[in-house]
C-alpha cells in the first residue's frame, strides 16, 4: 500500500504552527515504511531508506520520521516535508542510480546561515537542525532454476547459506518437488507455456537470474525464445534489476542452434549477445557440485559489480 503522508497524520496546530504527530501514528507510519521496504526488496527492487536520527530545535521531522523510495522513483512516508524532504529525495534518486549498497549521513542547519562541521544550510524559518542517514539496500539475488535435475540440485544446496533465494521450474513434476527443494520460494510444475502464460514483464523481474538448466533441447528453447521475446517487447535490459540476468548451460553447438533459432523467430542479436552460455566462471568445473560453485560465483560477481579479471592488491 502507498501512504500519503498527508492522510497518515493528524494536524494539530500548536502555537508554532506546525501538525504534531501523534506517536502512536508515527510508529505506524515507521511501521509501514520499513513493512513496504522489505516488499520491494523481495520484488528485486532496490530501495532507499532515509531516516531522521536527531534533532535539535525546531525541526518539521522528529526523530524516527522515515522516507523510502525505490529505483523507478515511487517514494512513500516523510522526513517532513518542504524544502527538506526535497533536498533528500533528490539525493535518494541520485544514489539509486549505483549498483552497490552505500550509506551517508547528512546534517542540515535549517535556515539560510547555518554554518559548522558538516553542516549543509537549508533555506527554512525553522531554525533547527536535524541529521538523516540515508541506506541504499539492494536485494539479494533469487535465482530461477528452469528445469530441474542434477545441477539445480547441486545450486540449490548451496544457496540457502549464503541467504539468496530460489524457485524452480520443470514440465515434470517429480522434479519440482519439495522433497528436492525444501527452500524453494516457488515450484513450477507446469509446461513451458503455462508458466509464462501467467507471467509478465513485471512480475518475472522478481527474479534476478534466470538459469536455463533442462533435460529438453526443446523446452529450453522454448523458455529462452520466451524470455527474450518478453525482454524485447519492452525494450528491458538483462540486468538483473529491471529484467532477470539469463543463462544457460550447454555446448558451443548447442548455443550456435539456439542463437539461429531465435534470430530466425525475430529476436534481435543484442538480447542473445547478453544471454551467458556457457554459464559460470571458467575454473575446470566437471561435476554438478563444481559447476554450481562456477555458476553462483559467477552470478556473485555480476551482483556486486566486480569484474573478475582485474587485478588484486598484490597485482597493482
Amino acid at each position: 500500500m502507498i501512504w500519503n503522508y498527508s492522510r497518515l497524520h493528524l494536524q494539530n496546530l500548536g502555537s508554532e504552527g506546525k501538525p504534531y504527530v501523534y506517536p502512536s501514528l508515527r510508529r505506524d507510519m515507521t511501521a509501514r515504511v520499513l513493512g513496504w521496504v522489505l516488499e520491494q526488496l523481495q520484488h528485486n527492487s532496490s530501495v532507499i531508506l532515509a531516516s531522521v536520527v536527531a534533532t535539535k530545535g525546531s525541526v518539521p521531522g522528529k526523530s524516527g520520521a522515515r522516507l523510502a523510495m525505490r529505483r523507478d522513483g515511487l517514494w512513500v512516508g516523510t522526513v517532513g516535508g518542504a524544502g527538506l524532504e526535497k533536498r533528500i529525495l533528490n539525493r535518494c534518486e541520485e544514489m539509486l542510480t549505483q549498483s552497490v549498497a552505500a550509506s551517508e549521513v547528512i546534517t542540515f542547519g535549517l535556515n539560510k546561515g547555518a554554518k559548522g562541521y558538516e553542516v549543509q544550510p537549508l533555506d527554512s524559518l525553522c531554525g533547527g537542525q536535524v541529521t538523516i542517514a540515508l541506506e541504499l539496500m539492494m536485494p539479494m539475488p533469487h535465482i530461477l532454476l528452469m528445469g530441474g535435475g542434477h545441477c539445480s540440485e547441486a545450486i540449490s544446496k548451496l544457496l540457502p547459506s549464503t541467504g539468496w533465494n530460489y524457485s524452480v521450474q520443470d514440465t515434470r513434476e517429480a522434479f519440482a518437488r519439495s522433497e528436492l527443494y525444501p527452500d524453494a520460494v516457488e515450484l513450477h510444475a507446469n509446461s513451458v507455456e503455462d508458466f509464462f502464460g501467467n507471467e509478465t514483464n513485471e512480475s518475472l523481474s522478481r527474479f534476478s537470474d534466470i538459469l536455463l538448466l533442462g533435460h529438453d533441447y526443446q523446452e529450453d528453447l522454448d523458455r529462452l525464445k520466451m524470455i527474450l521475446h518478453s525482454a524485447q517487447s519492452s525494450k528491458s535490459s538483462l540486468d538483473g534489476n529491471e529484467f532477470p540476468r539469463i543463462g544457460a548451460i550447454g555446448s558451443r553447438s548447442k548455443w550456435q542452434t539456439f542463437a539461429s533459432a531465435c534470430i530466425d523467430d525475430g529476436i534481435e542479436q543484442v538480447y542473445l549477445s547478453d544471454v551467458r552460455c556457457p554459464i559460470g566462471l571458467n575454473v575446470g568445473a566437471d561435476s554438478p557440485e563444481e559447476i554450481a560453485i562456477a555458476v553462483l560465483a559467477e552470478i556473485l560477481s555480476l551482483h556486486k559489480g566486480v569484474d573478475v579479471h582485474s587485478p588484486t592488491w598484490r597485482e597493482k
